[in-house]
């Protein structure tokens, strides 16, 4: 069963805002979400329900990439208001059928807390099970980006990791990441906030100018 902390009461998410925290059981034993974060990215997703099939497709997914993910200093974890007992048997399950093993822990949530304090119940696709989210989680406990998923329809996993490697480039470099952006692409430096500077900024010879307020860099 999970608890909220007293400090983190539940209320609406927003893109930067904090992160609410809780202590729930999950199939690692107890978990508070805090620290176990211990300072590192947290990628907090939810499913459906065990033992259906996309379900355990994007758990697979999870799982071939946990190294990828833990490389980037990310930290997985998964939700669902299936209880510990039904976690364990499909995670044991997906490793006899599927030869995966499962790395990450899994919050039992049966009592909808965690889910509903996450947003995850979305009640005109079902009161009772959680729709496929997905929530970035930086290592100072700010949200810093939100997936949603119906279903009927698996997460793209690429995406995922993209947003991911988006997030820390443009918190290390203090840049913006373009549309469709990859690591190695060339990333969007902040427009100029005087005229000084927008005509600094269309005479800099180490940028791809397209306009004062349009430039572009190779880290």
């Amino acid at each position: 069963m999970a608890e909220f902390n007293a400090d983190t009461p539940p209320g609406r998410l927003e893109l930067n805002g904090p992160a609410p925290d809780f202590t729930a059981s999950t199939t690692h034993g107890p978990l508070t979400l805090s620290q176990w974060a211990a300072g590192k990215w947290v990628i907090l997703f939810s499913h459906p329900a065990d033992f259906t099939p996309v379900c355990t497709t994007e758990l697979i997914a999870f799982a071939r990439r946990a190294t990828a993910f833990d490389q980037k200093g990310a930290r997985l974890i998964g939700n669902s208001v299936d209880s510990n007992y039904s976690h364990i048997a499909w995670v044991r399950n997906i490793e006899e059928k599927f030869g995966v093993k499962i790395p990450f822990p899994i919050i039992a949530d049966l009592d909808q807390k965690v889910a509903r304090l996450y947003n995850m119940i979305h009640e005109p696709s079902a009161a009772t099970a959680a729709v496929r989210a997905v929530f970035f989680i930086d290592p100072q406990m700010r949200i810093r980006a939100m997936i949603y998923y119906p279903m009927n329809v698996g997460r793209n996993f690429d995406e995922i990791m993209r947003v991911l490697d988006a997030l820390q480039t443009a918190d290390e470099h203090g840049v913006a990441c373009p549309a469709d952006w990859r690591p190695g692409d060339a990333v969007i430096i902040p427009p100029p906030g005087t005229i000084d500077d927008a005509e600094k900024r269309v005479r800099d010879a180490s940028l791809q100018v397209t306009d004062w307020y349009f430039s572009k860099k190779e880290l």
